[in-house]
């Protein structure tokens, strides 16, 4: 035995017994004896990965995979690892790129077809596990992702597909988490009901089911839609993620003070009760409970790194605003979150209260926040049909900014609708001629450093409001840029008090300032709001009538 192959035994074996430290000592001291060894350098790749040192792992498969460029283990594994990083594109590009040495193995086809939906290309994906299926009809990996991607499109087999990915891997308790979300949107709903209370009933620890469940059952009108959560803390015993999962979902409809509540419970009944005491703070602010969250926050002291935005949110409250901006500018001048957007978006706020000139150059110069008409109306007609009748599917989502409405399933331009293709190129044009006419690249700046990488949508959806219906306040921190188009607008927008209309700019209620929107659009048919994703914006509501909107992230490409 070679000294190498002596080392990876020894590394192995040190993991084994749990000696993670020894174990990397000895893999490194392998890779140093034999680096030109691929079969190596995918082993300790493989322990990298299980450790979650993402960069070495992929920097290990990759030179693998150079040395050995026929062999497929290699980038399949750099590609896993790629999207634990959460780099899927660059998952996907990879396994194209190979495709000459996997295109007869059906695991190849479904490796890339899970790297592509996980990028959201979802044609992609199709073809790929298609492919994988002709190879091996039986490959249960590729049966569940197509069966996945049907449900994702809105194929008219979706349910079908279930059925037969569910026969090759009956234990496989994803897909039956999936299959009562298909139901549901089929209007099969007692079916689904019944499969998401066998899901909780037999896994009662698996968030997953628990949020499935709940999700269906606000969609029947429950108003306790998430007792189920209770059953589930005392049938494990590792309540932790159930105790998050619980107050995550209650506060995902508002109920802020219940999810304080949960909060408050985990710190006596869960095993790792410390962070659950955060948590109880940030529910009992979101709450404007300032009583309570002011208590836990003074009494923790120095809040971790993670809670820090929290904190800062904290004491905007609590009228610390000089604090909460050096708070805010120090999280954000961390290489790791310059570009996110719920810090620039609480940032800007401060700026507005301490009438700080900032402000002007992050949200207020001319062509960041503007309505323009779309730039191929013929497409409104017809998108209109069609969007009414998914909404006859959809219902009220937990944690998101819709009140009193519906929102579509799934990301809307992956569907297979030609109509939303035509929608989808004519949003394009109008993004380009929007590009085209804002400020210059600015690459201290969020928004401008990407004024000229290529641009995607990503999370895309429609929401149908109707009497009394409107969005809270909120931003979406999963783009650069947000949208509404207007396809329908209710007849009142022109009433005393601008119902309907959309504010852009004021700060959500618990953060309990005096500030104002700083533009108000008025709903036009035809036309798009763009604004940067960093502003927060709600909706105004309005008594009578329809609001049909079509929103979207816009998001850099990969």
């Amino acid at each position: 035995m070679s000294d190498a192959a002596r080392l990876r035994d020894e590394a192995m074996a040190a993991e084994k017994a749990g000696d993670s430290p020894r174990a990397r000592q000895l893999f490194e001291s392998a890779v140093k004896v034999a680096p030109e060894d691929p079969r190596l350098l995918n082993s300790a790749g493989a322990a990298y990965l299980r450790w979650g040192d993402l960069a070495q792992a992929i920097a290990l498969f990759a030179k693998a995979r150079a040395l050995a460029p026929a062999e497929l283990d290699y980038p399949i594994n750099e590609a896993i690892a790629l999207g634990r990083e959460g780099r899927h594109g660059a998952a996907a590009r990879l396994l194209a790129s190979v495709e000459q040495i996997g295109k007869s193995q059906a695991r190849y086809w479904s490796a890339r077809g899970n790297a592509e939906r996980q990028a959201y290309d979802f044609a992609s994906a199709q073809a790929s596990y298609d492919n994988a299926l002709a190879v091996d009809p039986r490959h249960a990996r590729a049966a569940h992702g197509r069966a996945i991607i049907a449900f994702e499109r809105g194929q008219a087999d979706t349910l079908q597909r279930f059925d037969r990915a569910i026969a090759l891997a009956p234990g496989e308790i994803a897909l039956w988490r999936t299959k009562a979300m298909a139901l549901d949107a089929e209007g099969r709903t007692t079916e689904a009901l019944a499969i998401g209370e066998q899901v909780v009933t037999q896994i009662p620890q698996w968030v997953e089911g628990l949020e499935s469940y709940a999700q269906l059952r606000i969609g029947t009108g429950e108003k306790d839609f998430a007792s189920h959560y209770d059953d589930a803390v005392g049938k494990t015993d590792a309540p932790d993620e159930i105790f998050g999962s619980w107050a995550k979902m209650l506060a995902g409809l508002d109920r802020f003070a219940e999810a304080a509540d949960v909060a408050a419970r985990a710190r006596r009944e869960a095993r790792e009760p410390e962070s659950f005491a955060l948590s109880e703070a940030v529910y009992a602010g979101l709450a404007c409970d300032n009583d309570r969250a002011e208590a836990i926050f003074t009494k923790i002291g120095d809040v971790p790194r993670d809670w820090q935005k929290h904190a800062a949110r904290q004491d905007i409250r609590m009228g610390r605003i000089e604090r909460a901006e050096r708070t805010l500018g120090a999280l954000i001048e961390s290489r790791d979150q310059h570009d996110d957007v719920d810090l620039w978006a609480l940032r800007d706020v401060c700026w507005r209260l301490l009438d700080d000139p900032r402000h002007e150059w992050l949200h207020g110069r001319e062509g960041l926040v503007r309505p323009m008409p779309l730039g191929n109306p013929q497409v409104l007609d017809e998108a209109r049909t069609a969007l009414r009748e998914l909404h006859r599917k959809a219902a009220l989502p937990i944690g998101q900014s819709v009140r009193g409405g519906t929102q579509t399933r799934g990301r809307l331009f992956q569907r297979e609708e030609p109509i939303l293709a035509k929608l989808h190129d004519a949003i394009m044009t109008t993004l380009e001629r929007y590009r085209r006419e804002m400020p210059e690249r600015d690459e201290s700046h969020p928004i401008l450093r990407h004024r000229d990488e290529r641009w995607k949508l990503t999370h895309s959806w429609s929401v149908r409001l109707v009497g009394a219906g409107y969005h809270t306040s909120h931003i979406h921190p999963l783009g650069i840029l947000s949208s509404a188009l207007y396809l329908i607008v209710p007849d009142s927008v022109d009433d005393d008090g601008a119902p309907g209309h959309l504010e852009i700019g004021r700060p959500p209620p618990d953060l309990q300032t005096a500030l104002g929107p700083i533009m108000t659009i008025r709903p036009s048919v035809g036309h798009l709001a763009l604004f940067p994703s960093s502003l927060y914006h709600g909706t105004r509501d309005f008594d009578e009538g329809e609001r049909m909107t079509v929103a979207f992230d816009v998001s850099i490409g990969g």
